[in-house]
């Protein structure tokens, strides 16, 4: 096994080599100069630079030495799509990797997103299976990803503007972005995808115009490369992420990223707030982004992850565990908080859906061994039961006009979506595939079903595990990928989509190593 390598651009090339051969390193580190049969400086710890792709104008790069400086120019219209234009200065790797450094860029610059990227890249076709941490000259921060060959890329945008220092690690098979402000140190953003390379693969810095017509110039300092990076010395520490996306456009967001587990998020009416638990606590957040705020839920203290809001958006109903026997109870309660007003009295009982005249809720409840589908007033009264099947029914979410309540069952052999009228008849299958599906989600404007996808293996709905958002046209048709992520139990377990059904809120989760 080879071992770590910490490169530090500022460092003579002559010095690299002996610190890897001082290191114990398997063979030697090969000194790095330019691009085979060309002359020029060296290229400090990347291989070759070339143009990707066709831009109009041809890229170049100049490494200082004495400084550690980079400086990249590229021309090209984007790095997007399915196919990129730009220019990327290299080195080949293999194993987990990191790479950290500052950007800025020369001048005014024609395009505000013009790009300034690090990058892990599989080969060198414009149309490669890549990710990079991507700084915009308007200082919009992504991470970017293309994950397979000719496929479009998408990006999870973090809520940190223009940072001075950015990493990209790409470990355990998943990318994930850090970044620092000032002095510090970079720190998990809240951006992470899952993403495959073949060894070996490429890893670089990279310009992109986004105006053809022209060429940007940014400067790369205090560059470091890290390969080969070491298992982790402890405990993972787990990472919550509340991200928003878009479902025209699949743009990932985040709003907040904490250490500790939150879940499940509901949309405030007003489309510029949202709700999640956490530890007991049911907590308000601006869509925006800032620090979040405690709901006063009286008495009750131990709420789970199955809460959701009113349509008129008055009232809030939530699930909590604190009273009697411990077990979940539905309670209702003013959306500014306020004293609970208990619904259902026999437990346990899990909320997941309001009937959109606002006069009913959906539940899933165990009674006699058996979880079930089950209604009752908003006011409280007799439940009805709405399924039978033997196995477990749960997840039960209202369509917007009332007509069907949709619904995952376990009853044909692996769990898939189902959806009945709100009396319990005409029960039928949605979903027919290999995947188990979990938590449906009707979007408010009656064109989209959103929901959960597990592994086959995997059973029932547990934390932490690698899960699919997936969604089909609400009437039926083909099943679309929204996102692959770390997830599972609190990431869409109760109604997620923002009020005009434009976007939907979720959470995602890493494990990430404390080193």
């Amino acid at each position: 096994m080879r071992n770590r390598l910490v490169v530090f651009a500022a460092a003579f090339v002559t010095g690299l080599h002996s610190a890897a051969t001082a290191a114990g390193s398997s063979s030697p580190l090969p000194l790095l100069g330019p691009p085979p049969g060309q002359d020029g400086p060296r290229l400090g710890v990347f291989e070759e630079h070339r143009d990707i792709g066709t831009p109009s104008h041809p890229g170049d790069v100049a490494f200082d030495e004495s400084s550690g400086r980079y400086t990249v120019t590229g021309g090209g219209g984007n790095m997007w799509f399915a196919r990129d234009d730009f220019h990327l200065a290299w080195t080949e790797a293999s194993g987990d990797v990191s790479l950290a450094a500052k950007a800025r860029f020369l001048g005014e610059g024609a395009d505000p997103h013009r790009k300034a990227c690090l990058m892990i890249r599989q080969d060198l076709e414009p149309d490669s299976p890549y990710v990079g941490v991507a700084l915009h000259g308007d200082g919009l921060t992504s991470l970017q990803f293309r994950e397979v060959k000719g496929g479009d890329t998408r990006e999870v945008q973090a809520n940190v503007e223009a940072p001075d220092r950015r990493r990209l690690e790409w470990r355990g098979g998943y990318a994930r972005m850090f970044l620092a402000s000032g002095a510090d140190a970079p720190i998990y953003s809240g951006a992470a995808i899952r993403i495959a390379f073949r060894p070996p693969f490429l890893v670089g810095i990279g310009v992109c115009a986004h105006d053809d017509q022209t060429t940007e110039t940014a400067v790369f300092s205090g560059v470091e490369l890290s390969t080969d990076l070491p298992a982790a010395s402890g405990e993972p520490v787990l990472y919550s992420t509340l991200e928003t996306q878009s479902i025209a456009s699949t743009d990932r967001r985040v709003v907040h990223v904490t250490r500790g587990r939150i879940e499940a998020p509901n949309w405030l009416a007003d489309g510029s707030t949202l709700i999640f638990n956490s530890e007991g606590g049911i907590f308000r957040l601006p869509v925006a982004g800032g620090t979040p705020g405690l709901i006063d839920t009286g008495f009750a203290t131990r709420c789970n992850n199955d809460h959701g809001v009113s349509p008129d958006g008055t009232r809030l109903a939530i699930s909590d565990q604190s009273q009697g026997r411990g077990q979940s109870l539905i309670y209702t309660l003013p959306i500014a908080g306020g004293t609970p007003d208990l619904v259902t009295p026999e437990g346990p009982s899990y909320w997941h859906g309001w009937s959109p005249d606002g006069a009913t809720l959906a539940y899933c409840a165990e009674r006699d061994g058996e979880y079930d589908i089950y209604t009752i007033p908003v006011t409280g009264g007799r439940e009805t039961r709405l399924t039978t099947a033997p196995g477990l029914d749960d997840g039960p979410d209202f369509s917007p006009d009332g007509g069907f309540i949709y619904f995952n069952s376990e009853r044909s052999g692996t769990m898939q979506i189902w959806r009945m009228r709100p009396d319990g008849g005409g029960q039928e299958q949605v979903t027919f595939d290999v995947f188990n599906d979990w938590f449906p989600h009707p979007s408010p404007d009656g064109r989209h079903l959103v929901f959960l996808s597990y592994e086959p293996d995997v059973d029932g709905h547990p934390a932490d595990r690698d899960v699919t958002l997936r969604t089909m046209p609400l009437g039926g048709g083909e099943v679309d990928v929204l996102a692959r992520l770390f997830g599972g139990q609190g990431t869409i377990n109760v109604p997620c989509w923002s009020p005009d059904g434009s976007r939907i809120a979720f959470v995602s989760y890493q494990l990430i190593p404390e080193d």
